[in-house]
């Protein structure tokens, strides 16, 4: 059985770490090298890395807090945010991100998916997927939740998979920062239809909120806010889910 995974989740802004609520009304909650050394030293399994900002500087901002945060943390890294080609890739992995996440330029060209894969392996490409609930519906937006998209959930995810993304992030604008729980029935219809690991992001407010999304079938739990505010932390986490017997990388 493949291990679950704890993975903090780091919001990057103008250089700072922020925490956001359903996609706004941001909070400065760090700075990211600092951030991320103390995830690793308390046995994080993975990172992710995401710079919001849309200036046009997105990349050099992201290779930088990429380059400061590999000499001092020890733990995969997952680095996204306006990725625009294999070269915005390439400078990512080579400042010492581990994996890349692409979201909107999922929807555009499809094929960046294959072209990183293709030199990097499946196992470095994830993709991200933003949903809003709308009239009971579920809507795909790109471009931190700006643009709506056509595409259903599961044609997406069979698209991007065929692609060639190795994993697939997944998280419900709404939830993003309430800490009221994961959308356990979009995360359902997800595990359902993806062949790929799924990591579920947006909603944790404690730990059994990541024994629930675990129990629904996700091979990994982000989260934010529950570690952004509060004493909580990768290793109780684990310790808490240890005594359900779901299965963890180590304790």
């Amino acid at each position: 059985m493949l291990k679950r995974r704890i993975i903090p989740i780091e919001l990057l802004s103008e250089g700072r770490l922020i925490k956001t609520r359903s996609f706004g009304c941001a909070r400065d909650v760090g700075d990211p090298v600092k951030s991320s050394k103390v995830y690793s030293d308390q046995d994080a399994d993975e990172l992710v890395l995401l710079n919001i900002d849309r200036n046009g500087q997105q990349i050099e901002q992201l290779v930088s807090a990429v380059a400061r945060i590999a000499e001092h943390c020890f733990v995969p890294l997952t680095a996204g945010g306006g990725i625009r080609n294999v070269s915005d890739a390439a400078r990512l992995f080579e400042a010492g991100a581990d994996k890349v996440l692409i979201n909107t330029a999922a929807y555009s060209n499809a094929l960046l998916i294959g072209e990183i894969s293709e030199h990097y392996g499946r196992q470095a490409i994830v993709v991200g997927i933003d949903v809003r609930n709308e009239s009971g519906k579920y809507v795909l937006y790109s471009n931190c939740g700006r643009n709506r998209e056509a595409p259903s959930l599961e044609d997406h995810i069979s698209v991007v998979v065929a692609a060639g993304a190795g994993e697939i992030l997944l998280q419900r604008i709404e939830f993003d920062g309430v800490m009221q729980g994961y959308d356990l029935d979009l995360l359902q219809r997800a595990v359902q239809v993806s062949p790929v690991p799924l990591i579920a992001a947006a909603g944790a407010g404690h730990f059994l909120h990541l024994k629930e999304a675990f129990d629904v079938g996700v091979d990994g739990a982000a989260c934010g806010s529950l570690f952004n505010f509060g004493d909580n932390n990768p290793l109780r986490a684990k310790a808490f889910l240890k005594n359900y017997g779901i299965p963890l990388k180590r304790v």
